[in-house]
């Protein structure tokens, strides 16, 4: 009995001490969970300023890029800008303050001033005589195109070849002639007489803007491909000619075109 009674008394200290363990387990699990909320806590705030550092970067990245964009563009245009003042004969540097023009602007006509370099004309009197009628037909058809009559000054230079095949104005001519077509933005025909020109005169002193028009032509078709070859061709051919410089730029302008 008196061990039965001292069983009963241990009974509810060894109770409370298995009360107190788990107490003190429970404990621990809680201070584990909060040292793990800890952490965690730590890592997100970690991750959050490693995000604010990535976003500054990008930020950054984005405005050198906007100002590469932007600067490529305005050499592009600075570029099309002297091309279309090439084409137009125009070769003066553009006048501080002002704006290149844009481009797909249409082809800049051949001014009243534009001038053609007659061809020397050798040989008898007969033959003489017979250049003299020549240039009289050919004066009329130039100072059709710089009147910018160009519908009469195609039909005039048309004729002209066909009345002068082989005349010693008939290259310039035919080169006139693909100008009437280029300026009234008739590709097409344009092209088929700067070929024409460049065929049957290779050596002429407009053979080389003959080719760089070829290239511009179709450009203007949307046949990039064969324009950036023709513009390429240009400066192989007819090495350190003008025509040979406006087709490196205009080149140069079609692949910085790609960037914008």
């Amino acid at each position: 009995m008196a061990f039965a009674a001292a069983l009963a008394a241990a009974a509810p200290a060894v109770a409370q001490r298995a009360s107190l363990a788990d107490r003190v387990t429970v404990l621990e699990q809680q201070a584990a969970n909060n040292q793990g909320n800890v952490d965690l806590l730590n890592q997100v705030t970690q991750l959050r300023n490693e995000i604010q550092t990535l976003r500054s970067q990008v930020e950054e990245l984005q405005q050198q890029n906007q100002q590469l964009l932007q600067s490529s563009k305005a050499q592009y245009l600075d570029l099309d800008g002297r091309i279309n003042r090439l084409e137009s004969g125009a070769v003066v540097p553009p006048a501080p303050g002002t704006t290149p023009a844009p481009a797909g602007t249409k082809p800049a006509a051949p001014s009243a001033s534009a001038k053609d370099r007659p061809p020397a004309v050798y040989g008898d009197k007969g033959a003489i005589a017979k250049s003299a009628d020549e240039r009289v037909a050919y004066d009329a058809a130039f100072n059709a195109l710089k009147g910018g009559d160009y519908v009469e000054s195609a039909r005039l230079f048309q004729a002209f070849i066909e009345a002068h095949p082989e005349g010693a104005y008939t290259p310039n001519a035919l080169y006139w002639l693909g100008e009437s077509y280029y300026v009234t933005q008739n590709y097409q025909m344009a092209q088929l007489q700067f070929q024409s020109l460049l065929d049957r005169y290779p050596t002429h002193d407009k053979a080389p803007g003959a080719m760089l028009k070829i290239g511009l032509s179709q450009f203007n078709q949307k046949q990039i491909e064969a324009a950036e070859r023709t513009l390429a061709d240009v400066s192989t051919k007819y090495p350190g000619t003008d025509a040979a410089r406006t087709a490196s730029d205009r080149l140069n302008a079609i692949q910085l075109g790609r960037l914008r």
